[in-house]
């Protein structure tokens, strides 16, 4: 073996999007290169190239002075049998680092500089830390209109785009910030059952409890090739998938990445987030749902109005149809949150259970009737009534079967965690406010959404009448430890408000 050349070995670690190596400290390779930890580091064989994030190691049961290990999803890259030949350099700074430099000190980016850092992080070029950078220079306020379109049209052609070679390709979706809002998998049975295209693909929960993706998955597949994602559109006019694996806008996969962890959601990233994704995967026509609410991302009117704006101007100059609905975020949707509870209730919507929850139908319904208006032969107000009478003839529970057995069906088990506790109440009185982000906080302490059967059932919502010691809602978690997390903060605020009628909280807007 050439002195300047490393085997390869395959490191069972998970890194998360990110590539990681690992070197030996007493690796000739690493004392004649001045390697450093979390230094970048190019990885070559026969061709094919991979830039990591440098971990070096004094464990030779993880790699030996004569190895190089990768990650997971590194090795995946090199496409290289462990034990092969690899040589290995330092790798330059990504250039682009100087744009976003120069927007932490408050200058104004152009497009090019959108596409330069958005290719050098596709490339892998940016660290955990430089994305982090990234986020912060351009969070908050910090992006204009402008920006903001260049922004979300170099993350458009960042990845692949797909035709499916027809004029209305539908779809909806909602910023977020309201727990068990789960419309989505109750609008795209109906939708596709009236017979429009309405390939829904979704992202993973970044700071809820629950995606659409994480709760589909209770019941089907939901990483689907873009051979298959185009096959099950074509059969069943709908899906409802992971847009991972897709490779549709990826860079906001990757930023996505670390927006999770450090709890991160700005107003121009998510705009830029929900319209390059909407756009790669071929939609035509869509909805966009914004809650408003005390404890909703969207606090008030006027920020929902000025946030509508952004979003009709970036849609309206990439093509796209877009119509905004603002809609009561007082409280979270539906009575569960967390993957299983979530999808128990969306069966039941299906299934026209009398005990589905009510306001879950209704949203559901307001927005697969916009949507239906969309069809050119149906006239504008007629979309609720027929959206109505396909849930109620069981059409679109069919649909759903159908969609599910299509992705891959999965041993549909809607019972929530065993470890279960009830917050009481400590008076009597009317509820009169519910801390949707409190009782997300608790949803994801219990485990939700990796841990599937975890989250919150609530037993009761705004307006309803409760005695004291009666239950407001359950906790339900898998593991211990989590449990316990969840218990302690349910304790410290169960995120529940008890008054009387006159202090109900009225909704700012009406659907």
């Amino acid at each position: 073996m050439s002195v300047d050349m490393l085997k390869i070995r395959r490191v069972g670690i998970d890194t998360y999007h990110e590539n990681v190596a690992y070197m030996n400290r007493e690796c000739e390779i690493y004392r004649a290169e001045g390697f450093q930890a979390l230094s970048k580091i190019l990885v070559s064989a026969n061709g094919n190239r991979v830039l990591s994030v440098l971990n070096v190691v004094d464990d030779n049961s993880i790699v030996l002075p004569g190895e190089l290990g990768l990650s997971e999803q590194a090795f995946s890259q090199l496409n290289l049998d462990e034990g092969g030949l690899v040589t290995v350099n330092h790798a330059e700074p990504p250039k682009s680092m100087d744009a976003v430099r120069r927007k932490i000190n408050g200058e104004r980016l152009d497009q090019d500089d959108f596409n330069n850092i958005t290719l050098d992080i596709v490339e892998n070029r940016y660290s955990k830390m430089e994305m982090a950078a990234f986020l912060v220079a351009t969070g908050q306020n910090n992006l204009d209109r402008d920006e903001l379109l260049y922004l979300t049209r170099a993350m458009l052609n960042s990845g692949e785009r797909m035709d499916w070679h027809e004029p209305l390709v539908v779809d909806k979706h909602c910023i977020g910030g309201i727990p068990g809002n789960r419309t989505s998998m109750l609008v795209v049975p109906i939708v596709a059952a009236h017979g429009m295209l309405i390939p829904k693909t979704s992202s993973r929960a970044i700071t809820s409890p629950a995606g659409t993706a994480d709760t589909m998955e209770v019941l089907a597949s939901v990483d689907l090739t873009p051979e298959r994602l185009l096959e099950i559109v074509h059969e069943e006019r709908g899906c409802l998938a992971w847009g991972g694996t897709a490779k549709l806008a990826p860079v906001d996969d990757l930023l996505i990445s670390v927006e999770r962890p450090l709890g991160i959601d700005s107003q121009g990233q998510m705009v830029a987030s929900i319209l390059s994704k909407k756009l790669a995967a071929g939609s035509t026509h869509l909805i966009v749902d914004i809650p408003v609410g005390p404890t909703a991302k969207v606090r008030h009117m006027r920020q929902a109005l000025a946030l509508r704006k952004l979003f009709e101007f970036v849609g309206d100059r990439l093509n796209l149809h877009l119509e905004v609905m603002i809609t009561d975020g007082r409280q979270p949707v539906g009575l569960g949150i967390g993957p299983v509870l979530e999808a128990r209730d969306i069966m039941k919507v299906l299934n026209n259970d009398p005990s589905a929850p009510p306001d879950l139908r209704q949203k559901s319904l307001q927005l697969a009737g916009r949507i239906i208006e969309f069809d050119p032969d149906v006239r504008g107000g007629q979309g609720y009534a027929i959206a109505r009478d396909i849930l109620e003839s069981g059409r679109a529970w069919t649909k759903m079967n159908e969609i599910i057995k299509a992705q891959g069906e999965k041993e549909i088990d809607l019972k929530p965690g065993e470890l279960c506790y009830e917050v009481l109440a400590d008076e009597d009185g009317v509820v009169t406010d519910i801390d949707n982000f409190q009782t997300a906080k608790i949803a994801r302490l219990a485990g939700a959404p990796m841990d599937k059967k975890a989250g919150v059932d609530l037993l009761k919502k705004m307006g309803d009448k409760v005695e004291k010691g009666e239950p407001l809602y359950r906790i339900h978690a898998e593991f211990q430890a989590d449990f316990k997390f969840a218990k302690s903060l349910a304790r410290h605020d169960s995120g529940y408000r008890i008054g009387d009628d006159a202090q109900l909280l009225k909704p700012q807007i009406s659907f």
